[in-house]
């Protein structure tokens, strides 16, 4: 069964959504009003399931590595995805700094192998290949 999310934005506006309505899928009430949203909405559950990763794992990363039996720089794209879908991923990379190659190709690899698993389509892909 695909997971299902709700929009973050506006398909017209492209502003970002008020949660507006609450209902109960047992007794049928509903709850009417502005009601704040939740930012780890946004989070797919492999991201969720990193992130407890990497919360039991006091941030280790090493952990997170280990438990989830992908490399280290493939366990940081992840964090860094994570990081980036929530809004607080670091600024670019400092002016002079080389973009470490190895780090670009395993982000790559595992870009490759969403697609082969089916948890993406061949344009977000690309689009995430630059």
């Amino acid at each position: 069964m695909t997971e299902r999310q709700a929009p973050r934005n506006c398909p017209v506006c492209g502003d970002v959504l008020s949660l507006t309505r609450l209902s109960c899928d047992d007794c049928g009430t509903e709850l009417a009003g502005h009601f704040p949203t939740c930012e780890y909405c946004v989070l797919t559950s492999a991201d969720r399931e990193t992130l407890r990763v990497f919360l039991s794992s006091r941030g280790n990363m090493k952990e997170v590595e280990r438990h989830l039996q992908v490399s280290y720089p493939t366990a940081r794209a992840r964090f860094d995805e994570i990081l980036s879908k929530l809004g607080i991923a670091g600024g670019p990379p400092e002016e002079g700094a080389e973009e470490d190659p190895a780090q670009s190709e395993e982000q790559q690899a595992e870009i490759l192998e969403k697609l082969a698993r089916g948890e993406i389509d061949v344009e977000a892909a690309l689009q995430q290949m630059g």
